[in-house]
């Protein structure tokens, strides 16, 4: 889609008031009307194809563009459909809610905060989802904070922290998918690359949790209690249901591609879940499609270990769809290089490069809420830019999850914003301060940036070649 050639050259004040219309109805139906992304993307489309058609471009060049757009996100169509298939196998096999337990076997009476944000980090690699380990996970935490007389604020911060730790490197992830697929990096490598930033954005961030944790008796484990209990009451705790996540880590480390590697840690999950639970070829077809039902009677255990399958990544595959043929109709117009050209002389440095693609990820999260959005523009906007300057892809989807997928619950306004608080009870301005790895994360890979380290370049992958 980055290869896609303008029909027709825009002036600037036409192609900035074009983007401004469209932020507008992106930002408005999302944050004030509540309305999901798909809409207001498909109505700038046609706002889109109708300022084509007034400048007399054929329709059938339009449709072109609409195409091609859409066509740059097919890889991630079918990652997205594996990575659906695999949540359903994991969480039928038994490797999700032992993982789970594993994490809830960390609560200590000491460093609250610090263990706090280590559990909601392991639950959250191990679902893949932020929100759903806010919801679950982070509502206990919170319980237990408000017995203890502890800082709510701190412990949202730990939680929030966390989840979206284990959301942006976590396989299962949709973000960490999309970030990868729309640049055409190879998942674990994104992973890999993630780390230089991501690891000490952690380690700083176990820190600062460990120094604010106070010394108290933790003596209200009864919500922890009742998650163990509840997972155990699964039947799904064995040694031998890691196995699948042990063949995901050998294939990733023998670089096989990553649409395979997922597949066979499903089927590996699949087999596994035949030792615990006797389902019918049938049941676990429907299972791989429609995911995994959780059928303990406790609601809050039921909602952690239920999702997964194909459907469930319908909602994401549209929106993917969507965003990417609005963006082939951008380049179509020639609206991207409209804008580019006129901050081309400020993009020509490696550094000022990586600045601009956080400040528009952190920028599009600021005044749209929504981090697929915040992810998918940066992406179309600056992927040429980072081959101008030499960069490999993968730089940029690192960027793109540092300073798009984290920020989001930082923005009050936003989708995941709005989300945790109603669901915590804390407001996101009170949190924000002690949400450390949220914070940290474009800090560092903009740091990086200018410092030069651990950046990739176009050369060095071909030597690696």
């Amino acid at each position: 889609m980055f290869r896609i050639k303008e029909v027709i050259s825009p002036t600037f004040i036409e192609a900035l008031a074009l983007v401004a219309v469209i932020v507008t109805m992106i930002s408005v139906s999302i944050v004030k009307f509540k309305s999901v992304p798909h809409m207001p993307i498909l109505f700038s489309i046609l706002l889109l194809m109708c300022y084509g058609l007034l400048k007399k471009v054929s329709y059938r060049k339009l449709e072109r563009g609409l195409v091609e757009g859409a066509g740059a996100g097919m890889s991630a169509v079918f990652l997205f459909f594996f990575i659906g298939i695999l949540i359903s196998s994991w969480m039928m096999s038994g490797t999700i809610p032992s993982l789970i337990y594993a994490g809830f076997n960390l609560i200590t009476p000491s460093f609250f905060f610090a263990i706090v944000f280590v559990v909601t980090s392991i639950v959250g690699i191990s679902i893949g989802s932020s929100l759903t380990t806010v919801a679950t996970v982070g509502v206990a935490f919170i319980g237990m904070a408000t017995v203890l007389d502890l800082s709510m604020a701190i412990t949202a911060g730990a939680i929030v922290s966390g989840a979206f730790f284990g959301d942006k490197m976590s396989p299962l992830s949709d973000t960490t998918n999309l970030a990868s697929s729309i640049v055409g990096v190879d998942l674990f490598e994104h992973i890999r690359n993630m780390g230089w930033t991501t690891i000490p954005a952690f380690v700083l961030s176990l820190i600062f949790f460990g120094v604010l944790s106070p010394s108290v008796s933790l003596t209200e484990t009864d919500k922890i209690s009742f998650f163990k209990e509840g997972l155990l009451q699964t039947g799904m705790i064995h040694w031998y249901t890691v196995i699948p996540l042990i063949v995901l880590f050998i294939l990733t480390i023998m670089k096989v591609p990553a649409l395979m590697t997922l597949a066979v840690s499903s089927f590996s999950a699949v087999v596994i879940s035949y030792f615990h639970q006797r389902t019918s070829a049938s049941e676990v077809l429907d299972i791989l499609f429609s995911g995994y039902v959780s059928s303990t009677g406790i609601a809050d255990i039921d909602a952690l270990l239920s999702g997964g399958g194909m459907q469930s990544m319908l909602f994401t595959v549209g929106l993917v769809l969507l965003a990417l043929s609005m963006g082939g109709l951008l380049f179509t117009l020639g609206i991207v290089q409209c804008l580019l050209g006129k901050i081309e002389s400020l993009l020509r440095k490696v550094s000022s490069v990586i600045a601009a693609s956080a400040l528009t990820a952190i920028g599009i999260n600021v005044l749209i809420g929504e981090q697929y959005l915040s992810i998918l523009l940066t992406g179309q906007a600056f992927q040429s830019q980072y081959e101008k300057v030499g960069l490999a892809g993968k730089n940029l989807s690192r960027v793109m999850e540092d300073a798009g997928t984290v920020v989001n619950p930082l923005v009050p306004w936003s989708v995941c914003g709005i989300f945790i608080t109603g669901v915590l009870g804390v407001s996101t301005v009170e949190y924000l301060p002690f949400a450390f790895f949220c914070l940290l994360s474009p800090i560092l890979t903009v740091l990086f940036g200018f410092t030069g380290k651990t950046l990739t370049y176009l050369t060095d992958e071909k030597v690696k070649g």
